[in-house]
């Protein structure tokens, strides 16, 4: 190990420009699924790439990929108390937008509604799609009327009445245009066995920076100062050991700006002694429960994503 990588490790944090970048589902029946995203979130087919037996199809709003499905029937379904995927967070621009994609998400009979909650720093709604993973639409409110309390960030789960909420803020040329209104991944929420190993990865070695530890059973970390670019939690999950191969979440994908940020995320997971490969322009890594997470420089074309 390089000398300078042992100096650096402990203390080096991700860049305050980093991102998240469309999540990779595992899906046993690609047509429907596809079709699901399409129809209740308004996604629209980017590319599509088969690999061996299996099919990759990028959906997005624009040219943002938002979420990869990778074909693989056979699998077994999603299961609930495993480590993995709580929900992926689609974030939008205004509540026009987020109202509108709400509205059609409802209308779509395949998506189960679990619910909406004012968290002091977004407003968010809750579904299920067909297969069992879980979405978040929301949007964030403005850093100004974030609150903080003793360093810690203040969150909630605050009572968000729907029906008002869209009485409030559907408007015809948002429902007309959704297609075009931009939306990207905000953040990823997952299932984790325990708290403490999931802060010395994705916290300690990833280097996300805790925002919120004091929240029963959960951690949420961010970079820049956002509320959260990941969260992990053991509601359903705690004392869960390696995943299982079967479907649900595939890859977490994380963007930085720059060479620089992937030596020193390098460095830490050597420091960390983890396993890690580096392909020049990304570098992938499981965390402890085996969920795979891809850290990449930004710009990468739909062929890059396919190919992670």
């Amino acid at each position: 190990m390089p000398a300078n990588e042992t100096a650096i490790a402990p203390d080096r944090v991700l860049s305050a420009r980093t991102g998240m970048d469309a999540v990779t589902l595992r899906v046993g029946d690609l047509e429907m699924m596809a079709s699901f995203y399409a129809g209740a979130l308004a996604l629209e087919p980017i590319e599509e790439r088969a690999r061996g037996v299996e099919v990759h199809r990028v959906l997005g709003r624009g040219a943002t990929p938002m979420v990869r499905l990778i074909g693989t029937p056979g699998l077994p379904a999603v299961d609930p108390r495993q480590a993995g995927l709580f929900h992926t967070a689609f974030l939008f621009d205004d509540a026009a937008t987020l109202a509108a994609t709400v509205l059609r998400a409802a209308q779509d009979e395949r998506a189960r509604f679990s619910g909406s909650s004012d968290h002091l720093v977004s407003e968010a709604f809750y579904f299920t799609d067909p297969e069992g993973n879980g979405i978040e639409l929301y949007i964030d409110r403005d850093r100004s009327q974030w609150s903080y309390e003793n360093g810690e960030l203040q969150m909630s789960t605050l009572y968000l009445d729907p029906n008002e909420y869209l009485r409030r803020h559907l408007d015809e040329s948002a429902i007309d245009t959704i297609e075009k209104a931009a939306g990207r991944v905000g953040h990823v929420h997952l299932q984790v066995g325990d708290i403490a190993t999931a802060r010395a990865f994705y916290v300690d070695a990833l280097g996300f920076e805790t925002t919120v530890g004091s929240y029963p059973g959960a951690l949420f970390a961010a970079a820049g100062g956002y509320h959260h670019h990941v969260a992990m939690n053991t509601w359903n999950s705690a004392g869960a050991g390696p995943r299982a191969a079967g479907l649900g979440l595939g890859d977490v994908a994380i963007t930085v700006p720059a060479r620089d940020d992937l030596d020193a995320l390098a460095a830490r997971l050597t420091h960390g002694k983890l396993q890690f490969a580096d392909d020049g322009r990304s570098i992938s890594v499981d965390d402890p429960w085996g969920t795979h997470v891809t850290v990449a420089l930004p710009g990468a074309d739909v062929d890059e994503v396919l190919a992670r």
